[in-house]
């Protein structure tokens, strides 16, 4: 019998200040936290994945490595990108659309539901009750509706 993976459970960084890591993702994601569990704090990532936050010593950030997180719609990346750049003095990587590392040094990638690489990582109805609909068409963006 193959193997089926049904998605991803769950994604770690590691922050040397977990308390100020709970408020900045709350703040600029709105995700809830949970108690309990491996690390200083869990949040939750949708409807069956978190993010445990783990509070180190000393950092050792990767170049290349990272995670995404969807929002709904290209207004809530710019959103994302004022909060981040105006209120936390962060800087964008230049070439992505919102990619960003907090302040720990982890590398975050932020991309909506008109992305069609990576609408078909939700279960279709899901996807319906966004009232998306995919054409060949590009607005000014460069984003597909």
């Amino acid at each position: 019998m193959a193997v089926q993976v049904y998605g991803c459970n769950h994604v770690v960084i590691e922050v040397t200040d977990a308390k100020k890591a709970v408020k900045f993702y709350a703040d600029v994601f709105g995700l809830k936290m949970f108690r309990g569990g491996e690390g200083a704090a869990w949040c939750k990532l949708g409807e069956h994945q978190f993010m445990a936050i783990l509070e180190v010593e000393q950092l050792q950030p990767d170049r290349t490595k990272h995670f995404g997180l969807m929002v709904r719609d290209a207004k809530q990346i710019q959103e994302v990108r004022k909060k981040l750049t105006k209120k936390y003095k962060l800087k964008l990587h230049p070439g992505f659309r919102c990619d960003f590392r907090d302040p720990w040094g982890n590398r975050i990638q932020v991309g909506d539901l008109s992305d069609e690489s990576l609408v078909w990582l939700l279960p279709y109805q899901e996807v319906q009750k966004t009232g998306i609909v995919f054409t060949s068409k590009q607005n000014k963006k460069g984003i597909r509706r």
